[in-house]
């Protein structure tokens, strides 16, 4: 079964030609010139993820993704004028999983989109009627979910995968290359701070422990502190 992506970008040309890579690489592609249309398609669950871009003519690609996450925990990358880290941190902190600079490399595109999807699936696949509790939390696998004192985090796919590593390995530390390989499926690179923004997110989800629960370790990488 193809997975379907849309692709939400009013570039015209840029649009086609990567609508044109992403079907040569087996997508089932649906587009959008503007923000309305893209986010009608999403919510009508047309499309298993998104690739969106910040700039659009009438509501901009932030304005979109807050409209989904109240309504849906759809895996979303955004396009983001490169260099404007500032739309990247906003866009972190909506909700999006991921994000790619343009002008952008098809084949990045699509290896970060494979790369999202498979552990989407991988999770799914295993273990699924487990539950895991550490302290206040409980990790759902079945449904990808997980609750804090009962109640649901909203946490976007990406916030999902770093913090079940993080508690599965929970009092150990994890190192960032190893967290950011095992929650992102990619490598860290020198200056990416992606995996930062999302344990700055997944901090504030929490309640902003003191001190924390997600520790960092300098030099190191991560470590999940259960509560007492």
């Amino acid at each position: 079964m193809q997975n379907r992506v849309l692709l939400v970008e009013d570039d015209e040309e840029l649009r086609e030609l990567l609508a044109r890579y992403l079907s040569n690489q087996g997508f089932d592609v649906r587009e959008a010139a503007n923000g309305r249309d893209g986010l009608a398609l999403a919510l009508g669950q047309d499309c298993d993820i998104v690739v969106l871009d910040i700039m659009l003519p009438d509501m901009n690609g932030l304005e979109v993704l807050r409209s989904l996450r109240s309504e849906t925990h759809l895996p979303v990358v955004l396009l983001t004028a490169r260099g404007d880290e500032t739309d990247r941190i906003v866009g972190f902190e909506v909700g999006a999983d991921d994000y790619i600079p343009k002008p952008c490399n098809p084949r990045e595109l699509v290896a970060r989109l494979q790369a999202l999807l498979r552990r989407i699936a991988w999770d799914q696949k295993s273990e699924v009627n487990g539950t895991r509790e550490y302290g206040d939390l409980r990790l759902e696998t079945a449904n990808r979910r997980i609750y804090q004192n009962g109640e649901p985090l909203e946490l976007t796919a990406t916030e999902y995968e770093v913090l079940q590593v993080l508690l599965a390995h929970a009092g150990s530390v994890v190192r960032k290359t190893d967290l950011m390989q095992w929650a992102l499926g990619r490598r860290l690179e020198a200056y990416d701070r992606t995996l930062d923004m999302h344990i700055s997110n997944l901090r504030k989800k929490l309640g902003n422990d003191d001190p924390p629960r997600i520790e960092t370790v300098r030099g190191l990488g991560y470590s999940y502190r259960v509560p007492l």
